[in-house]
């Protein structure tokens, strides 16, 4: 049995579970889940830094494999695990999938992360709200641009869910979240209907909702 380090809280964890569950590897059957992290702990013990000495989550242990890096545990797991075609194995489909996992790891979370960590972490007093709102428009700008891909395709890659609508969706879910309670200090979010129709689809077709609840 697999198991998957990290709170269900976590972004990160939350790309993994969903990854899992579209797999249909089941939570106590298949692999089972350690909370670690935050108010939780673990995540700086000697036990745990001997599994991923960076001290963060999510880490998967398959047997006597630890990997760590949320986007790298999905890509092991649809390589290994993908026995029912959940998702595209062509070489341009996991491409284009994996350039977005990149997009959103190093360009798009770095902006809504700032305002994420700001309003839901860091004490009101303490807050910046100027970089705040600076950084959530920055994030309007570039779900614009990943807008713009979906006015001609169905998903990231093309005419099939990917992992790399995974790790979006899960921003969008924040970006949405953000703008619906904290509207005076984050400015207006940009009406994106490319992405409303996507983010639509993704809720009700996928397992989405399991892998967050």
């Amino acid at each position: 049995m697999m198991t998957l380090w990290g709170r269900k809280s976590s972004i990160n964890v939350q790309k993994v579970l969903w990854v899992l569950a579209e797999l249909g590897l089941d939570e106590g059957s298949d692999f089972k889940q350690i909370d670690a992290g935050l108010h939780f702990g673990i995540n700086k013990t000697p036990e745990y830094l001997k599994l991923n000495p960076n001290g963060l989550v999510p880490t998967l242990e398959d047997g006597a494999f630890v990997l760590w890096e949320s986007n790298t545990i999905m890509r092991y797991l649809a390589k290994k695990y993908d026995s029912n075609n959940a998702f595209p194995d062509d070489l341009a489909s996991q491409a284009s999938s994996e350039k977005w996992m990149d997009w959103q790891i190093s360009t798009l979370w770095p902006a809504l992360r700032v305002p994420f960590l700001g309003l839901t972490r860091v004490p009101e007093e303490e807050r910046d709200y100027t970089a705040i709102k600076n950084a959530f428009q920055e994030s309007n700008r570039l779900l614009g641009i990943f807008d713009g891909i979906l006015a001609n395709q169905a998903f990231c890659s093309g005419s099939k869910f990917n992992l790399g609508d995974i790790t979006i969706a899960l921003c969008v879910k924040r970006w949405i979240m953000l703008a619906d309670q904290y509207p005076d200090k984050t400015g207006p979010r940009t009406e994106l209907i490319h992405i409303k129709r996507w983010y639509e689809i993704i809720c009700t077709n996928t397992h989405f909702i399991k892998a967050i609840q």
